[in-house]
């Protein structure tokens, strides 16, 4: 039997390493303007060879950009981009460590005998400290409203359309829980009917708390009271006259509601126990603002300028001069390490912020150039779009697309959206042409259905037979699965209420 041995053998591979160069680039892509705003804060504190720039004809890159038909070819730009297809991580270190050299020529005169800094000590002075940074956004602020409903979202099971409807309604609610706005002007900018956002709404209104995305008091309440059972036709009384109450009409309520002095009294201090004001329970910034990131506007030619919201964009410099200045100054290696980590940073930041804007531009015009029947005509004219399509067209990774369009927000005549909610599935032509969007298909579904008489109900063939027509290939179950997703009862459901209604 042979022995049992140890033997010392190098082997030679490829690896991709997460620097923290790297970390924090990517932690500045994920981060929307406001929370930038917030990480730059910090770093203006840490940092004292950045300051704000306040020059007028600030930043360098170009803020607007065009967004041309998706049907038009798409010109190549010399925009920089994050990163290339299949090489995401690669290309964000070999920019990074360009950057770092970069810095070495703006610290002119400094006596540099230290080296690349060693990122494994980062964590004090000038560095960049992704894990502080983090555990610091987090302990000073709770989850908002928004994000709870978002994530509520999440979880339920709607169609991409009614999802970004959703998604719309909740950006709309203030930091009491309320939607107050008008249902009707919402459906007109997003190109659908009243009854659509309406059904989404009462979707929205079981979510938790209980009486949030209520439209009033008296709706909040009746929401609240009927989750506990207890929305009587007494208690409707009352929830509907909350003016007498509030002018102590008590004879008055009594004859409304039926109800003796006893039930009265009983019934008031129920409702002294419901929350008027439910999105307060996430403290005072429970419902924090969301900005758009960027900016979308009707172009006299019938186009689509995108730009993005310099408002919330923070834009920041380094001071070379103030750099060179206490680099001279520097005795100790402590010193002179600490200027070296100083100059780097913030000849990352500078450089790194202005990627990110170039980055975010570049991949919500080619949206907008994607989407553009969406924003000319409403909801039913949104296209298949994947963030391969998106990737391919802007010459980037999956990846980086998934982190652009994640918690980025888009301004435009129909409404505030975040970026993610305009990449739909996509259901084939029947003629080989261009795909539908999934959504689209069920938008034409839901029309057809809405429009049915009672000598004209259409079964789930027929449905088919008619999509056939207008040139939508789709299969039987796929209607009917679309159907079902709608909570639109069948054809021989449908015929029962028509003929119960007359």
């Amino acid at each position: 039997m042979a022995g049992l041995g140890h033997k010392l053998e190098a082997r030679q591979g490829q690896g991709l390493v997460m620097t923290p160069q790297l970390q924090q680039a990517i932690k500045l892509l994920q981060l929307n303007n406001i929370e930038l705003a917030e990480f730059v804060e910090t770093e203006l504190e840490r940092n004292p060879l950045l300051e704000r720039d306040e020059r007028s004809d600030a930043p360098a890159f170009d803020e607007s950009a065009p967004a041309e038909p998706a049907e038009k070819t798409r010109e190549s730009g010399d925009e920089l981009s994050f990163d290339a297809p299949g090489k995401a991580d690669e290309a964000l270190d070999a920019d990074r460590e360009a950057m770092y050299s970069d810095s070495k020529s703006d610290m002119a005169g400094a006596d540099n005998t230290s080296g690349a800094v060693d990122w494994s000590r980062a964590g004090s002075g000038g560095s960049f400290n992704a894990s502080e940074f983090d555990a610091a956004d987090h302990a000073s602020r709770e989850k908002t409203l928004h994000e709870h409903l978002h994530d509520q979202l999440a979880d339920l099971a709607l169609q991409p359309a009614d999802r970004l409807i959703a998604a719309h309604l909740i950006d709309l609610a203030d930091e009491d829980g309320y939607l107050r706005t008008d249902l009707g002007e919402t459906a007109d900018r997003l190109g659908v009917t009243r009854s659509e956002v309406e059904a989404v709404l009462a979707a929205l209104q079981k979510f938790e708390p209980t009486g949030v995305m209520a439209r009033n008091l008296q709706e909040c309440l009746a929401l609240q009271l009927r989750e506990r059972d207890r929305l009587d036709p007494a208690m409707a009384a009352l929830v509907d006259h909350l003016p007498l109450l509030a002018k102590h009409d008590y004879a008055g309520l009594k004859a409304l509601c039926e109800v003796d002095s006893e039930d009265l009294e009983d019934m008031i201090a129920e409702l002294k126990r419901l929350t008027p004001k439910p999105g307060l329970g996430f403290g005072a910034d429970g419902a924090r603002a969301v900005e758009a990131d960027v900016m979308v506007r009707e172009r006299p030619d019938g186009g689509w300028a995108v730009e993005l919201n310099t408002d919330t964009l923070p834009r920041v410099l380094m001071n070379n001069r103030y750099a060179a200045q206490i680099s001279k100054s520097a005795r100790s290696e402590d010193e002179k390490v600490f200027i070296s980590q100083c100059a780097q940073n913030a000849s990352w930041l500078v450089k790194s912020l202005d990627q990110r804007a170039r980055t975010i531009l570049k991949v919500a015009s080619e949206i907008v150039r994607q989407q553009d029947a969406f924003f000319a005509k409403g909801v039913a004219w949104l296209r298949p779009l994947n963030l391969k399509t998106v990737a391919d067209a802007v010459g980037m990774h999956e990846s980086t697309v998934s982190r652009v369009t994640s918690n980025k927000y888009m301004a435009t005549p129909r409404g505030l959206f975040e970026l993610k909610y305009f990449f739909t599935s996509a259901i084939a032509s029947a003629d080989g042409g261009e795909a539908y969007s999934a959504e689209a298909v069920r938008f034409r579904i839901k029309a057809m259905i809405d429009s049915e008489t009672i000598d004209d109900v259409m079964s789930d063939d027929k449905i088919v037979e008619r999509l056939l027509a207008d040139g939508v290939d789709i299969a039987r179950r796929t209607v009917a699965k679309y159907r079902e997703a709608m909570n639109i009862p069948s054809s021989v459901k449908r015929r029962r209420k028509l003929k119960g209604m007359n």
